[in-house]
This record gives C-alpha cells, structure tokens and sequence, in this order.
C-alpha cells in the first residue's frame, strides 16, 4: 500500500474545465442564478437551502454539457487549499474504515478533499505524516485511532481519542454503555462464565473499554477469570487474530458459554475456532461483537454486536474540523456518543450443562 492515497480524486471538482461551458452557459441553461448553480456546484454548505430536486438538476445538467469547475483557481482565489489529512492505522475491513467511510461521505458535502495515509503503527511514520500531510497544505488533520501529539500547526480532530490535549478535539464512544448493554444482553440469557477478547496495546480504545467492563461485570457480581481472557497481537485487522486468542482460550479447558469480543472481525475469527474445538454457536456458546461492520449481519449465524454509530461519529468529526478551519466556535474539547446493541442470531439462552466438547 502507498504511503499516502489522495482519496476521492475522481470527484468532477478537482478537474480543471475542459469544455467550453463556463458557469454563466450553465447557469443561463438552467434559467438559474450564477450563485444558485455555483454553491451546489462547489458543495458550500450553504447550497443545502436549495431543494434537493433543484440540486439534482443542476448537477444533471453539469454532467449534460461536461462542465467540469476549476477547483485550483477555486483554491488561488481564496488562498485556501480545501484539503484535510486522515490519519488511520490500516485500511480493511473494519472499523478505521467504517469510520473513514462517514468522514468521506461529509467531507464531500462540506467540499473539501482528503488525503488519507495508513501508518500500520510504525513510530517513524507516526512522526512523519502530520508533517508530510501540512506540506501539502491540509487545512486541518482527523486522526482516526491514533496518538495524537498535539505538534502540528492546524486543527486537530482525533476519533477514538481519550487524551486531553489542548487544540485536540475528541470524538469518543460511551464505553460505559457498550460494555453494559453486551454484558447485560448475556448476563439475561443466563450467562455467567463469559470469555473475553483484548482489543492490541496499541489500539486507543483497548483499556478504555476493558476498564469499561472490568467495571460492569464488578457492579453485575460477574467474575472475570484471567484464565479466559485473552488479547489480540498482531498489527493487521485479521479474523485470523480472534481464531488464534480463543484457541488459547480454549486450551485452558476452562468452562465458558459466552465470549465478548473486541471487535466483530476477532469474533469472527473466533467463531471459526469454536466450531472447529466442536462448540455451536450459539447453542453451546454465545458470541457478542462490536462495531458492527458490513458483514457482521451476513454471518452464519448473524452477529450479535455493539453498534458504533459510525455515520454520526464521521459527521461529528468533520463538523468540529471545519467549524475549527474557518474560525467559528466548536462546542467543546470533547463530544460522546452513545452505541446501540443489535441482537441476531450468535446469542441464545446459556445451556451449563452442554458445554461441548474441549480443545484438544
């Protein structure tokens, strides 16, 4: 994977004109005001006053006569580039791009582009990036789980980030509540020998939300056995990481009829490795995700999860970077948002005196 991707180059906006239709021919044909057809042109925000058929129009009849903006000369004459970083660690399937996904979708209707660089947790890139994306005259930087420094020269808006560091806003998940509603859906099936599965040191949201549980399974009278709690390694974002942390699970021989999982990708990979150790799911063991990732609903059986809301997180972030690069007031140094738990068919009532066959 290149170091750095320029995403969403293939928008009309960044193409200089290459016909001989300016602004005014299209405006003229559309029997609309110049202003009217440029603010929906250019995405402004404030083209969400015209209604959205006289939108659809516009941009019909743009693509009609190949009008294509000059967005450099766009740029030159405000002297602004309309260009933020994204920071992830990976891009796969997964939450980095669940989230990368909502900040494209409003990033566009605020009209700007984005450059999005994966550093795979690598110190030197950490480093290098921020500097690397300012070079390159972004107007501001989303860091998606990653560590924020707070040593850059424009706004900062960090997803999934649990420091406080001044000019760095955060947009964060109520761990409290996931942890809750996962442990409560399987505390009321009748589960209570669950195993869990660590998010990697590296990711932001690991200890939060593992203190998030530590914490809701004490004020439910829940024991947390060391011996059936284990902790993704690895850098990639592989199911292949939740198969092999609960074949170590499974060899303690432990007793267990629920597992809580990081993320729906490790449960995945875990189910595999139930079903191979001869545990049905979830007739032996339940199996609970989180984020709630596109394929989450297809498994067999489908994945009960904590669901991120993922899109108002996106606009969440993109909103307070804006509202920072163009100099209006941002409503504080933090916002939170509260998951949902979506039920399907990997959870089902606790049966202790089927607890299947152990790992050899």
């Amino acid at each position: 994977m290149a170091r750095s991707k320029p995403a969403g180059m293939q928008s009309s906006r960044s193409t200089p004109a290459t016909s001989g239709v300016s602004l005014k021919n299209l405006a003229e044909h559309l029997g609309l005001s110049k202003a009217a057809v440029s603010l929906v042109i250019n995405r402004s925000p404030s083209a969400k006053s015209i209604p959205r058929h006289t939108q659809e129009r516009i941009r019909a009849a743009a693509r009609e006569l190949n009008y294509r903006p000059n967005f450099m000369a766009r740029s030159l004459r405000r002297q602004r580039s309309f260009t933020v970083g994204v920071v992830v660690p990976e891009i796969s399937e997964g939450y980095a791009a669940l989230v990368l996904s909502g900040i494209e979708d409003h990033l566009l209707d605020e009209g700007y582009f984005y450059f999005v660089v994966s550093h795979r947790h690598r110190k030197e890139l950490l480093e290098e990036y921020p500097l690397l994306l300012q070079q390159r005259s972004v107007e501001g930087l989303i860091a998606v789980d990653t560590e924020c420094t707070g040593d850059v020269d424009v706004p900062v808006v960090a997803v999934s980030g649990h420091r406080e560091i001044a000019g760095v806003t955060n947009i964060v998940l109520n761990h409290t509540r996931a942890a809750k509603l996962a442990l409560e859906h399987l505390t009321k099936l009748g589960h209570c020998r669950i195993a869990f599965i660590k998010g990697q040191e590296f990711s932001s949201d690991t200890e939060v939300r593992w203190e998030a549980v530590l914490a809701s399974a004490r004020k439910m009278g829940l024991e947390v056995n060391r011996l059936l709690t284990g902790q993704l390694e690895g850098e990639s974002s592989s199911p292949q990481l939740g198969y092999e942390v609960t074949r170590k699970v499974l060899a303690t021989n432990e007793v267990f009829t629920a597992l809580f999982a990081f993320n729906d990708v490790s449960a995945i990979g875990a189910i595999r490795a139930l079903r191979e150790a001869g545990r049905r799911v979830p007739e032996d063991v339940s199996v609970v995700g989180f984020d709630d990732i596109q394929s989450a609903a297809f498994q067999n059986p489908g994945l009960t999860t904590v669901r991120q809301p993922i899109e108002l997180i996106g606009a969440a972030a993109v909103a307070s970077l804006v509202a920072q690069i163009e100099g209006r007031k941002v409503t504080g140094d933090e916002e939170l948002f509260d998951p949902e738990l979506i039920v399907r068919g990997s959870t089902g009532p606790s049966r202790p005196s089927s607890t299947g066959p152990v790992a050899a």
